[in-house]
């Protein structure tokens, strides 16, 4: 089916069964976040909400909550789009298979954008931003914020909307020491193509003018987070995957309006003006904290009839944000593969937050020239990789090569890798350089260490499944439990400083290696550290700097190499690490009256 508005999707998913309307009305602080989250958890359908305190506006969450319901609402395009993709990241194809890929050529008649000259239909109203459903997610949050936004901005020296960028950043809406109405935080990355923008025109000495999106046809918000290829526009692609050419205006005051969002916010963001933005509960599954972000001088407030507020719950994944995911998977195919050569998978983990954790699959063709296997075009490939897009964040890079290895099975991609690392020779660190800024672990905000640990050739070593006698009777160790084959969780006491940590390694080292337990995790709570994979990879992944908090049994330092025989990673929790999310007890119980005996949810066991 092809959308021209929220409202048709939302339509759509309740007619085939993937959408419940919440009658009741429902506070924007925090019940709508724990009714969200509550639903998504247990893998229900989309809510919409119809009667939300203080708004007149009716909200929708959970739209994209599982990779089925996205793969519904693009059914009717989802497959020409990929042969777009297809021919787009490899243009042989279409040549070797044309009869296969015209109808790539058909839908490639909806990408170019659509300019038109009046606003509607979402200039039909004027606003202001307290008439919006003010959603607050988590109890120490510093505000309302957007959470899926479509944030466009247009590049000062070339503008026009083919030069322009589509992103989705954090929008902060109250809160802080924002004017209600006329002031709002716009947080972004430093990579971001806004970025690249803002800095124009700063350097032009004139304030960047900024157009947020809320709502419109699904494929408008996923187009604002899709890793496009190099001069492909998220406006071309929203049209693409939309079936339906993106439709813009330009407002009287020169902003560019999306005409079928639900809801358009505009403004301008001045040179070196900022104001605190945050706290803020984020994927890593803990507060991004209050820190100076761009300030926003608003303008105008559009919103069309019957427009529909859209969002989403960030927190410690899997969220809705893993099925976006997904669903990016499934449109760009084999993308990475031909944009670095020699890789044949990269999977940002997503439970341990994505951007910390990447495992990846290459090749290894300089073997031939080799005494004996090791990596070599690994470490080529593992650059590559850490010198692209959004994957630049990742703090962990665990690769390899092999027949019948994927990275999508974690458990034993990372059982292949410790069988055949040599911890002496297979690690290499890139220290004082670029982090995700939402991750507490560094020395500062976007700042912390990389580390690549590249495996290749024969297995060298059977990995314990229980627990090694090496770790009895060890002063320092509280307790230990086995996470995985070759993985054991430490428990210590509370952090104080690393100096307990290397402690541990002199003592394991003076009592003997044990190359059956290759990696070792210092923890402050070993039941839940081994309780599950996904506790694992959470814990041990983002609350770890590699300079910092990587130790190691009979560790060497030669030429400007580091090596160990046991890798030991410090994922206790750190004094500067920003605290976890954790929910308001007695806002969950205030949602219990959703599922009572007549009320919208009844029946559901949410």
């Amino acid at each position: 089916m092809i959308y021209q508005s929220l409202e048709e999707a939302v339509l759509d998913l309740e007619k085939h069964g993937h959408l419940i309307r919440i009658k009741e009305e429902i506070d924007p602080d925090k019940e709508m976040a724990a009714l969200h989250l509550r639903v998504h958890e247990a893998g229900g359908p989309a809510l919409l909400f119809e009667n939300v305190k203080g708004s007149s506006f009716p909200a929708v969450s959970n739209v994209f909550g599982t990779l089925e319901r996205s793969k519904f609402l693009f059914r009717s395009t989802l497959e020409s789009v990929q042969k777009v993709m297809e021919v787009r990241n490899d243009p042989g194809t279409a040549l070797k298979k044309p009869w296969q890929h015209i109808s790539a050529g058909f839908a490639a008649t909806n990408a170019l954008p659509l300019k038109r000259k009046l606003l509607e239909p979402v200039g039909k109203q004027q606003i202001n931003i307290s008439d919006l459903p003010l959603i607050k997610h988590w109890p120490e949050d510093g505000g309302a914020f957007v959470t899926l936004p479509q944030v466009y901005t247009e590049d000062p020296e070339k503008p026009g909307i083919m030069n322009a960028n589509l992103g989705m950043y954090r929008v902060q809406l109250s809160g802080n020491d924002y004017k209600l109405n006329e002031e709002i935080g716009m947080h972004y990355q430093i990579h971001r193509g806004i970025g690249v923008h803002q800095s124009k025109a700063v350097a032009k000495g004139e304030p960047l003018k900024v157009s947020i999106f809320i709502g419109g046809p699904p494929s408008h918000t996923l187009s604002a987070v899709m890793p496009l290829p190099e001069g492909l526009s998220e406006m071309t692609f929203a049209g693409l995957l939309a079936g339906r050419r993106f439709r813009y205006s330009y407002d009287k005051e020169g902003f560019a309006v999306s005409n079928d969002a639900d809801f358009v916010i505009t403004g301008e963001i001045y040179p070196d003006e900022t104001k605190p933005e945050g706290p803020f509960g984020d994927h890593l599954g803990y507060y991004s904290l209050t820190h100076e972000f761009p300030l926003m001088r608003v303008k105008n407030v559009y919103a069309r009839e019957n427009a529909i507020w859209p969002f989403t719950v960030v927190g410690r994944p899997p969220q809705e944000d893993t099925a976006f995911g997904a669903m990016i998977h499934e449109l760009t195919g084999d993308a990475v593969r031909q944009e670095i050569p020699g890789v044949q998978e990269v999977h940002a983990v997503d439970a341990a937050g994505v951007h910390p954790l990447l495992f990846a699959v290459g090749k290894e063709r300089y073997t031939p020239y080799q005494e004996t296997k090791r990596p070599a075009e690994l470490l080529t490939i593992a650059n590559r990789i850490l010198g692209t897009g959004q994957l630049s964040l990742a703090k962990y890079l665990f690769i390899t090569a092999g027949e019948n290895v994927t990275t999508h099975k974690e458990e034993e991609f990372l059982t292949y890798v410790l069988e055949r690392i040599q911890l002496q020779r297979d690690l290499h660190f890139q220290t004082e350089t670029t982090i995700d800024t939402l991750d507490y672990s560094g020395t500062g905000l976007n700042t912390g260490s990389k580390v690549i640990a590249a495996a290749y050739g024969d297995k060298i070593r059977d990995l314990c499944t229980s627990v090694p006698a090496q770790f009895e009777r060890v002063a320092g160790i509280k307790k230990s439990r086995l996470v995985m084959p070759g993985v054991v969780a430490l428990e210590m006491e509370e952090y104080a400083d690393a100096q307990d940590a290397e402690a541990l390694s002199r003592r394991l080292s003076e009592k003997g290696s044990d190359e059956t337990a290759p990696m070792l995790i210092l923890c402050d709570d070993a039941e839940f550290l081994s309780k599950s994979i996904s506790n694992f990879l959470w814990a041990a992944f983002t609350r770890s700097n590699p300079s910092h908090d990587i130790h190691g049994v009979n560790e060497t330092f030669k030429h400007k190499h580091w090596g160990c025989d046991q890798l030991i990673i410090d994922a206790r929790r750190k004094p500067h690490h920003a605290p976890p999310l954790i929910k308001d007890e007695v806002v969950e119980k205030s949602i219990e009256r959703f599922f009572a005996p007549g009320a919208s949810l009844e029946g559901y066991n949410f």
